[in-house]
């Protein structure tokens, strides 16, 4: 059986929305869609109600499963399978590992709220 994934980023953050555009252009994956939260504040309000806040990761939705932050991340780099960019590739391998993943993760938190900080863009989406 084939998996749904939905991915869902934060569109302000230029790291999220160009690894979210890699993700949809080069990755490979089928049934993904992508979201960005910021253009679906239902949907991100709902996951937030669950414990799933978008400011401390993105959130991915596997048919019935919810995996956020450096799981969400994890998780979908663990289903890209020889991607055409070559900037995917090397995402794809360095956070198919847990550990790595768990490592680097809050260093990518702390960049996106300063490039949204350093833009002017509220860092909460709701």
């Amino acid at each position: 059986m084939t998996s749904n994934y939905t991915f869902i980023y934060d569109g302000e953050c230029p790291f999220c929305n160009h690894f979210a555009e890699l993700l949809e252009l080069k990755s490979k994956i089928n049934n993904i869609k992508i979201l960005d939260g910021r253009k679906n504040l239902t949907l991100i309000k709902s996951l937030l109600e669950k414990g799933y806040d978008l400011d401390k990761g993105a959130i991915l939705l596997k048919d019935e499963d919810i995996f956020h932050g450096a799981d969400a991340i994890n998780t979908i780099c663990k289903q890209i399978n020889k991607p055409s960019s070559s900037l995917l590739l090397l995402l794809s391998r360095v956070f198919k590992s847990n550990k790595r993943t768990n490592v680097i993760f809050p260093f990518l938190v702390r960049a996106r709220r300063f490039a949204l900080i350093s833009k002017g863009i509220p860092i909460s989406l709701v």
